[in-house]
């Protein structure tokens, strides 16, 4: 089975970024993705998409500190679902969990005019949740 996500689009809002219990840290953000298509009579429409972004340890950390708002971003990774209860409802939600994000805009501070994306070096070892950590999160007090 595959489960793999790349996507392109630019951030809704800027980052946030919390640390679990045990000190782990985690990034959540929602990526806007703009889907063009032609109709049977040639009128061309644009359709944009939200997802909802989780990055883990130091990879987590460079998000907060480069992508802001506006920002492009390529993020490539694997769906993940969970379900909690909010008010007496069960919410259902499923998120793109990153194992890698790449900055396609340069920051504001560089004064070349590369075209080359921007990405800090991130272990892929790092880019995960721990084997060990429960990803249950039903006091995110996200709308989805």
């Amino acid at each position: 089975m595959i489960n793999h996500v790349i996507l392109m689009g630019n951030l809704v809002a800027d980052p946030e970024l919390r640390y679990t219990a045990a000190g782990v840290s985690v990034a959540t953000f929602r990526l806007a993705v703009n889907d063009n298509y032609t109709t049977q009579s040639g009128e061309r429409r644009e359709n944009a998409y939200f997802f909802n972004v989780v990055v883990w340890k130091k990879q987590a950390v460079n998000v907060a500190n480069f992508l802001k708002k506006g920002r492009r971003a390529l993020v490539e990774g694997r769906l993940t679902s969970r379900t909690y209860e909010k008010d007496g409802q069960k919410v259902y939600r499923v998120e793109i969990t990153a194992t890698s994000v790449t900055f396609l805009d340069r920051p504001a501070t560089t004064s070349d005019s590369g075209s080359e994306p921007f990405s800090p070096s991130i272990e892929e070892s790092e880019t995960f949740p721990p084997d060990d950590f429960s990803t249950d999160r039903s006091n995110d007090e996200f709308v989805g």
